[in-house]
């Protein structure tokens, strides 16, 4: 890129003339991002998007292709698609938006014809896994608040796909706060494949032209007395159930003052007895759960409003009274100390002291000062709806909270939001009461004040709030305090982090060569041997990037047995699954085994092939799939190809006659104690509509993960063995999952020659369908062999009438395959 011309606007090839303004900081670091995958640190609101458009811009002009911009909310992937159409001469229509708004079918065609799209990451993670858009030609992609791609998050998953897909990539990763320290910044760097560092601080003599000062203040709040009593009370239930617990040899703490590290133990020692099959386990686990719900309750009266509190206190009477109540619900509630509780917020007729001290504050900003804009973060949206409720009566406010409803409350839609927006640009109300959704990158107006309602407990989140003020003029942040209680923790915990963080950078930008060295090793190496730190089975550790597809386990074990006895072993001394089978027949069967009789479903139609291309092996899984990393760990594997469907039954649809329904172990101790017979159900339906139905069990010890019977699990497994004729297996995680499907779609597809095809509903099929559908029943010869059958005589009605002889003249078909056509065309009908 070249470097930084005189003037007062940037003049570049796709770049609208006149309208970014030439800041030599921008230009610097989009010189640097342009010429490697870098990570790109500046301050908020001083332009990050402004840098990856210069670098997309010389992408698409010199290079070609398609740029992706990534993006981690509706509103921001909005704001970035008008900026870039303001930004850039490229015609609007070819600058698209993925969001979950935009049907998948659609998607993938306006993919085709897009040069700059702009998207959430879990749209563009799904249309992967599903196979409907490729990276190939995408030159440049884009992170943007990058600091999100650590453990499993949707970035890992795509970074990687990007570097192993794309035939000229280069990312830009952004934020202004990339980690609480160095170990989290490499982390995001190693799971993005970013090799160089490029930091401009405030400090910077470029960047301080273009910021101000921003002071910030601390304001300590007193709690009034009936409110400490309130949280007084919840405090002594909390004192007790960890009396309980000490009895239980859990815990030696009696202060209600816990933290979350402190839970945790106790947790990790309730689980050891649940293990062990001992019941204080399980009667320390409810115990605990009442802690948790009750610290929640005092962090409401403490931090929020005794409206929160009262709110909290009605979602927990309506938990107890519903038909698959926990019994600690139903005894907090039943609590008298609880109960008085209750009773005493009810009767309290005033606010949080918190809420006149923001109606101060308020006043002084937007009176006393003549300021026109101030934003309001808090925590709680229920603090958030009484805060605009209360503030309403004295300043035009409106409230800004995300999408999902909660109870009692209805969320905004992306319209809703991108009005309110503008409506507060425009100047039209003078408040935002906001949920943290207005935190990251939003591009909310330059505001005279921000307030923290409560101080959030990571730099990350106090930097992204601070970076709403000081763009143009000097701003001021204020943070409201309760004395005593967690909220000072959490304030100066986020202060000593953020100095902490500054200091990181600053020392980035010292060591970045060092930095960059280290990257080089540790992060596109791995990209290039076909793994990546993001792999999609992992936690972003790379300790699992092989992406080759090998098996890493024993390839699915059968629950039922309690000993192996291999007669064949693989190359590790183990039995693979293909020493367990007989070989495949030429019709396309496997001998040493009888095929369970598929029933003939009304609605059981083809509504998807695969394509018989290239010895692609295809695996079909189910949306609601995507909670766990199989479909994504097989969507990077070699020779296979995954698609997304809604599907009526199964998890994975590995071919005509083989479905397979994943149950965790929680998953499946939970049919057998909840009295829940969904999965008898599912499996059932799965019978009928697939010949070879397969149950995989996977998780730990199925006999020791919790205290049920040994004999109540064996007979659910017999009875989905004998009374249903699934297969089932049993994996240990979702790695060794994956690797089992893969192996019997291999068999499936490679070796049997079976195609796939998911059942159910179809509008209309067609007459050819239909006669191939009839066919393919007629003793399970499958979808192959019945396209030969009626190629060669024609008809349905020929086929049903030849003779054996007749029979195996056709490709495909041999003497066990005509046997069984003309068992079930001739035979007697007998039934039961």
């Amino acid at each position: 890129m070249a470097t930084a011309e005189s003037g007062e606007y940037l003049d570049r090839p796709l770049v609208t003339q006149g309208f970014l303004e030439n800041r030599r900081y921008q230009v610097e670091l989009a010189e640097t991002a342009g010429s490697s995958h870098t990570l790109v640190c500046l301050p908020t609101g001083l332009g990050k998007t402004t840098v990856s458009l210069l670098v997309t811009a010389q992408r698409l002009h010199s290079v070609g292709g398609t740029s992706l911009m990534l993006a981690p909310t509706k509103p921001l992937v909005q704001q970035h698609a008008e900026f870039y159409r303001e930004a850039l001469t490229v015609p609007d229509d070819e600058i698209v938006v993925f969001t979950g708004e935009v049907r998948p079918d659609d998607r993938a065609a306006l993919w085709e014809d897009a040069r700059v799209v702009i998207a959430t990451p879990q749209v563009v993670e799904n249309d992967l896994v599903g196979n409907r858009i490729s990276l190939a030609d995408v030159t440049h992609c884009t992170f943007d608040e990058c600091h999100r791609a650590t453990g499993n998050y949707a970035y890992n998953y795509i970074a990687e796909r990007y570097h192993a897909d794309a035939t000229d990539p280069l990312v830009t990763g952004m934020s202004a706060s990339p980690g609480d320290d160095e170990e989290a910044i490499l982390e995001v760097c190693e799971n993005l494949g970013l090799s160089e560092v490029a930091v401009m601080t405030e400090d910077d003599a470029d960047v301080a032209d273009y910021t101000h000062d921003t002071s910030v203040e601390w304001k300590r709040i007193e709690l009034p007395e009936v409110v400490v009593e309130i949280r007084d009370a919840i405090n002594e239930v909390v004192a007790d159930r960890l009396e309980q617990l000490k009895e239980l040899g859990v815990t030696n703490k009696s202060s209600p003052d816990l933290s979350e590290r402190e839970i945790q133990g106790m947790q990790a020692e309730l689980r050891q007895l649940m293990d062990n099959d001992q019941s204080e386990g399980y009667q320390g686990m409810s115990l605990l759960a009442e802690i948790r719900k009750l610290r929640t309750a005092v962090t409401y009266i403490e931090t929020q409003s005794v409206e929160s509190l009262r709110r909290y206190f009605e979602r927990l009477k309506e938990a107890a009274r519903s038909s698959g109540a926990s019994k600690a619900d139903q005894r907090l509630v039943s609590e008298p100390k609880i109960r008085e509780a209750i009773r005493k917020a009810r009767e309290y007729d005033d606010l949080h002291p918190k809420f006149r001290r923001t109606r101060m504050l308020l006043a002084e900003t937007l009176g006393i000062e003549n300021g026109e804009r101030v934003i309001v973060f808090t925590e709680s949206r229920d603090t958030a709806e009484t805060l605009v409720d209360f503030l309403s009566n004295h300043f035009e406010t409106e409230k800004f909270v995300g999408q999902s409803d909660t109870d009692g409350s209805d969320g905004m839609t992306q319209t809703q939001q991108q009005e309110t927006l503008d409506r507060f640009r425009a100047g039209e109300f003078e408040v935002l009461v906001s949920t943290s959704v207005a935190e990251e990158g939003l591009d909310v107006p330059e505001v005279d004040l921000v307030l923290f309602y409560e101080p959030v407990p990571t730099a990350i989140r106090a930097i992204q709030r601070k970076g709403r003020t000081g763009r143009q003029a000097e701003g001021r942040v204020v943070v409201l305090l309760a004395e005593d209680t967690r909220d000072e923790a959490y304030f100066w915990k986020a202060r000593n982090d953020q100095k902490r963080m500054q200091q990181e950078l600053q020392d980035l930008k010292s060591v970045a060569g060092d930095l960059e060295a280290e990257l080089d090793q540790t992060g596109l190496d791995d990209y290039e041997d076909g793994g990546g730190s993001g792999s999609a089975g992992s936690d972003g550790d790379g300790s699992d990037g092989d992406g080759d597809g090998a098996s890493r386990g024993n390839g699915g074990q059968a629950v039922a047995s309690e000993s192996d006895a291999p007669t064949e072993t693989g190359g590790n001394g183990q039995a693979g699954l293909d020493a367990f089978a007989g070989e495949a027949t030429p019709e396309g069967g496997y001998d040493g085994g009888d095929d369970a009789g598929a029933d003939d479903a009304a609605d059981d139609g083809t509504v998807a092939t695969a394509d018989s291309d290239d010895e692609t092996v295809e695996i079909v899984a189910d949306q609601r799939e995507l909670d766990a990393t199989i479909a994504r760990d097989l969507s990077t594997r070699e020779g296979i190809k995954t698609r997304l469907e809604t599907l009526a039954v199964g998890d994975y649809v590995l071919s005509d006659r083989v479905i397979v329904e994943r149950k965790t172990v929680s998953d499946f101790l939970d049919t057998l104690t909840g009295g829940d017979r969904s999965m008898f159900e599912q499996v059932g339906d799965a019978t009928r509509h697939y010949a070879r139905p397969v149950v995989v069990i996977e998780g730990g010890d199925l006999y020791g993960a919790r205290n049920v019977h040994r004999k109540a699990i064996q007979g659910a497994l017999s009875s989905l063995s004998v009374d249903f004729g699934a297969s089932v297996l049993q994996t240990a995680d979702e790695d060794e999952t994956a690797d089992l499907l893969e192996t019997i779609a291999q068999r499936e597809q490679e070796e049997a020659d079976r195609e796939v095809s998911v059942h159910g509903e179809k509008q209309s099929r067609t007459l050819p369908e239909q006669q191939e559908y009839v066919v393919a029943a007629i003793g399970e010869v499958g979808p192959v062999t019945a396209r030969s059958l009626l190629e060669h005589f024609g008809s349905v009605e020929s086929v049903l009438t030849a003779d054996e002889e007749e029979l195996q003249a056709v490709d495909g078909v041999g003497s066990v395959t005509a046997e069984r056509i003309r068992e079930v065309v001739g035979g007697d009908y007998h039934d039961g």
